[in-house]
C-alpha cells in the first residue's frame, strides 16, 4: 500500500509536470497568435488608412478633372461663340467690301461730274472777273449807305448823350438810362402818399426839368425823329392793382397837364407837345427790386419820362437812302 501510494504520487507529479509544459506551449501559441492578430490589425489599419488617403486623392483628382472638363466645355462654348462672331464679321466685311465697291463706282462718277463742274466754274470765274469792277462800285455805294443807316440807327444814342450833358449842365440830378433814354423821377418829391396833387417841390423840379428836356427833344436836330414823349406813373405793390392803376394814371396825368401849361413853353413847343405827349399809368406792373431780390417800395413809387423814335420817318429816310441809285461808270 505504501509503495502504491508512493508510486501514485510519483505518477501524479509526472502528470503535473507534463501539464505545465503543455500550458506553457499553448501560452506561447496564444501569444504568437495575439502578435499575429496585432500585426494583421496594424496591417489592416495601415491598409485602410492608405486606402482612405488614396480615395481622397482620387476624389480631389476627380474634382480637378471635373473642373478641367467644365473649363474645357466653357472654352469650347466660347470658341463656338467666337467662331460665330468671326462668321458674322466675315459677312460684315463682305458687305462692307461690296459697299466700298459701290462707293468706288460712285466716286468715279462724282469725279467725272467734278471735272464738268470745274469747267463750268472756270467759265463763271471769267464772267465774275468781268463783273468785279461793277461790284466794287456797288460795294462802295453800299458802304456809304450803311454809314448813313448807322447814323440813323444811332440817333437815340446821340439824343441820350445830349440829354445827359444838358441835365448835368443845368445841375439837375436826373439819371438818363444809357440804353433807352428813360429818366426816373422820385414820386415822393411830387406827391403825398396816396395823393395825385403835385407838391410845390415837384412843381419846382418840373419848372427846371421840362425846359431842359424839351430843349433837346424838340431841337431842330432831333425834332423830326422824336415820335412820342411818354409820362409813366408807377406805384409799389401796396393796395389793389385797380386802385394803384388809378393812382398811377392820375399822377401821370397831373404831371402831363402841368407840363402842358408851363409858362416857359413857347406856343410852338406847346402845340408840338400836345401832339406827341402821352400819360400812362402802369400801376404795380413794373416794380423795382433791391440787390437781395426784395421789392424796393420807395424806388417803385416813381414817375418816368420816356421818348420814342418816329418809326415811319426812320423808314422813309432808310428807303430814301436805299433808293439812291448806284452811279454808272
Amino acid at each position: 500500500m505504501a509503495r502504491q501510494r508512493i508510486h501514485n504520487r510519483r505518477a501524479g507529479r509526472g502528470s503535473m509536470g507534463g501539464g505545465a509544459s503543455w500550458i506553457s506551449y499553448s501560452d506561447m501559441m496564444a501569444a504568437l497568435l495575439l502578435i499575429f492578430v496585432l500585426i494583421l490589425a496594424y496591417s489592416l489599419y495601415q491598409y485602410f488608412t492608405m486606402l482612405d488617403s488614396k480615395t481622397k486623392e482620387l476624389n480631389e483628382q476627380q474634382i480637378l478633372l471635373d473642373l478641367a472638363r467644365d473649363d474645357l466645355n466653357e472654352k469650347e462654348q466660347a470658341l463656338i461663340v467666337i467662331r460665330a462672331d468671326l462668321d458674322d464679321l466675315k459677312a460684315n466685311l463682305d458687305d462692307m467690301k461690296a459697299e466700298l465697291d459701290e462707293k468706288d463706282k460712285e466716286l468715279i462718277a462724282s469725279n467725272l461730274n467734278l471735272v464738268n463742274k470745274v469747267q463750268e466754274a472756270d467759265a463763271l470765274q471769267a464772267l465774275l472777273l468781268l463783273q468785279q469792277s461793277d461790284l466794287d462800285v456797288a460795294k462802295q455805294r453800299l458802304q456809304e449807305q450803311q454809314i448813313q443807316i448807322n447814323d440813323l440807327a444811332g440817333i437815340r444814342t446821340t439824343i441820350i448823350q445830349d440829354l445827359s450833358q444838358s441835365l448835368s449842365a443845368a445841375n439837375l440830378k436826373a439819371t438818363v438810362d444809357p440804353t433807352n433814354g428813360d429818366i426816373i423821377l422820385d414820386s415822393s418829391v411830387f406827391f403825398e402818399t396816396n395823393r395825385s396833387t403835385i407838391r410845390p417841390e415837384g412843381k419846382e423840379l418840373l419848372d427846371r426839368f421840362i425846359p431842359v428836356y424839351l430843349s433837346v427833344l424838340m431841337s431842330p436836330e432831333y425834332d423830326q425823329y422824336v415820335g412820342e414823349i411818354i409820362i409813366e406813373g408807377h406805384t409799389d405793390s401796396q393796395g389793389s392793382y385797380e386802385s394803384n392803376l388809378k393812382l398811377s394814371q392820375d399822377r401821370a396825368l397831373q404831371v402831363a397837364l402841368y407840363c402842358l401849361n408851363l409858362p416857359s413853353l413857347t406856343p410852338d413847343q406847346k402845340t408840338k407837345l400836345q401832339q406827341i405827349l402821352t400819360a400812362k399809368g402802369r400801376s404795380e406792373s413794373n416794380l423795382i427790386y433791391d440787390a437781395n431780390g426784395n421789392e424796393d417800395a420807395e424806388a417803385s413809387r416813381r414817375v418816368e419820362f420816356k421818348f420814342s423814335i418816329k418809326d415811319s420817318y426812320m423808314i422813309d429816310k432808310i428807303n430814301e437812302i436805299l433808293s439812291d441809285p448806284v452811279p454808272e461808270e
